[in-house]
């Protein structure tokens, strides 16, 4: 299969483990297979396998250095696999730059959020994209556009549009680069440490909002170091530890100690199996 230059080139999966439509890996609208990423002749990642179902919240955890930024950039875009392969709705991409991952339908929301303080949360949901009519910016059409990507996502907090970003709240801000992922059409939004520097009322509005996108279909990956936001928006849960994925499986298989446990040694007694499908 030829691809356009630039464009995330696919392929399809040929077989059992590699193949995200097998009972490994049910409805995966993402699917990560054997991954691994050097830094010289430091290894980041290794052999990592990664299931994100449409429609769920899967949390990625582990210390710090376990991998998990390293694989969000790989998935996003940043940094290319040293091996590994990586499927998206069934077929196998490879995504050589971030647009190549925004074309596919992947945001990633880090934490400096990539807001523009000076610009208004239209002009910021619609950086880089803005609309245009007879040449000229259509301001109409993106105010009514952002109006209503705010109210789909229960954004209440916002008393305009044309407020300057730089005035938000923290929890506000994080409500728009995540509007601003949803108005482009994102099916996969990666969220890096969402609630971090959060007041209790901030945090709680993201966590809403975050199960308003998985409520919509949409598949969310959130990296978090605090795992009561963990038990109570995930879906899922992944654990890497010094770049293996040491388990993964519904949120119900694990508990707080277990999860403590895979965090700070790879493995825990309480849940049933290293790596549950």
């Amino acid at each position: 299969m030829t691809n356009a230059p630039g464009s995330p080139s696919t392929g399809t999966p040929s077989d059992g483990r590699d193949d995200p439509g097998d009972p490994g890996a049910p409805s995966a609208l993402l699917a990560v297979r054997g991954v691994s990423k050097y830094f010289g002749a430091v290894q980041a990642l290794e052999n990592v396998d990664l299931d994100v179902p449409a429609g769920q919240v899967t949390a990625l955890i582990g210390d710090n250095g376990a991998g998990k930024s390293t694989l969000i950039k790989a998935i996003a875009g940043i940094y290319a696999p040293s091996g590994g392969q990586i499927f998206w709705k069934g077929h196998e991409v490879h995504i050589h730059t971030p647009h190549d991952a925004e074309a596919l339908g992947i945001a990633t929301v880090y934490q400096d959020l990539a807001l523009c303080d000076n610009l208004d949360i239209v002009q910021n949901m619609y950086l880089g994209h803005e609309s245009t009519k007879a040449g000229v910016l259509d301001e109409i059409s993106m105010e009514l556009a952002t109006k209503q990507t705010l109210s789909d996502l229960s954004v209440s907090t916002v008393k305009s549009v044309r407020q300057v970003v730089g005035s938000l709240s923290g929890g506000q801000r994080q409500a728009i680069a995540v509007a601003r992922a949803v108005m482009r059409e994102s099916q996969l939004v990666i969220m890096d440490e969402p609630t971090a520097a959060l007041g209790v009322s901030q945090t709680a509005q993201v966590l809403h909002l975050i199960r308003t996108l998985a409520q919509r279909g949409m598949g969310v990956i959130v990296i978090s170091h605090n795992l009561n936001d963990v038990f109570q928006v995930a879906d899922r849960i992944a654990v890497l530890y010094l770049g293996n994925l040491v388990s993964s499986g519904p949120v119900a298989n694990y508990d707080m100690s277990s999860a403590v446990e895979l965090i700070t040694t790879g493995e825990s007694v309480r849940v049933a199996s290293s790596v549950a499908p």
